[in-house]
């Protein structure tokens, strides 16, 4: 096939793939808010979108839906240009690709998020989302917040222990690393700056979605993006990719 991208095929294609066996899709829950000062509000999205791509090329025949860009934010409203969906907006359009997908066929739908105000939605709904598919169409998400920042953790380790510390999980030295894989044009480094540097872990992600980023960090920045590079920024969209592909997979195999 010319493409993964199901918005890039033609209908004829997407009948053939089917046919040919790409009966699982998988999906993206972004997001658009701030990520500091050298970041746009987009990341979240396009980094969605290649997480999406890599997670279907480690999965067997699957394609990519388009990336639902804008997701639960109303932790970071207190930053100007940010968007938030309520979680049942969210859940009503999650709802609504499950189940066209499942109409046409597909036997697997799996959300990945991109974003870490979706982890804790899209959990509640799983179960929702697959009454939406129906019993022929079985839903997965990866869902797993503190794991996922730990794959990013142990990439930065891999390529420069000294940096690991650095990981904090928002617009730190991973994600702005992997925005210089993605959109380099975007990335203001000249503006990077530390942000609030702690582990991330179950305390400071409750204080973080009940008090807003804001209290905790003023910049909008949980780590510290410098020493950002296209190295550690290809690594850990790599482990990322790997780690969300063996849960789906797992996942599915508990079933």
């Amino acid at each position: 096939m010319r493409s993964l991208l199901l918005e890039e095929m033609t209908w004829p294609e997407v009948r053939e793939a089917l046919r040919d066996g790409f009966d699982t899709v998988v999906t993206a829950v972004g997001a658009v808010e701030q990520h500091g000062p050298h970041l746009p509000l987009l990341v979240d999205a396009v980094r969605g979108d290649r997480l999406a791509l890599e997670v279907a090329r480690r999965l067997d025949r699957a394609l990519v839906a388009p990336t639902i860009r804008v997701g639960c934010s109303e932790h970071h409203m207190a930053f100007p240009g940010t968007l938030s969906l309520r979680p049942a907006t969210l859940e009503a359009v999650c709802a609504d690709y499950a189940a066209s997908l499942a109409r046409h066929g597909f036997r697997r739908v799996c959300f990945v998020p991109s974003h870490g105000g979706n982890f804790a939605p899209l959990a509640d709904m799983t179960g929702r989302l697959q009454t939406a598919a129906g019993p022929d169409c079985e839903v997965r998400a990866y869902t797993d917040l503190q794991s996922f920042v730990a794959l990013w953790k142990r990439a930065v380790a891999e390529v420069a222990p000294q940096m690991a510390h650095r990981v904090g999980g928002h617009a730190d030295i991973a994600e702005s690393s992997e925005m210089l894989c993605i959109r380099p044009d975007l990335v203001r480094r000249g503006q990077a700056e530390c942000g609030h540097v702690e582990d991330f872990g179950p305390a400071l992600a409750e204080r973080l979605f009940d008090e807003g980023f804001a209290a905790v960090t003023p910049n909008g920045v949980l780590g510290d993006p410098t020493g950002m590079s296209r190295e550690i920024g290809e690594r850990c969209i790599a482990a990322v990719a790997d780690g969300m592909a063996v849960a789906l997979r797992e996942e599915g195999e508990r079933r």
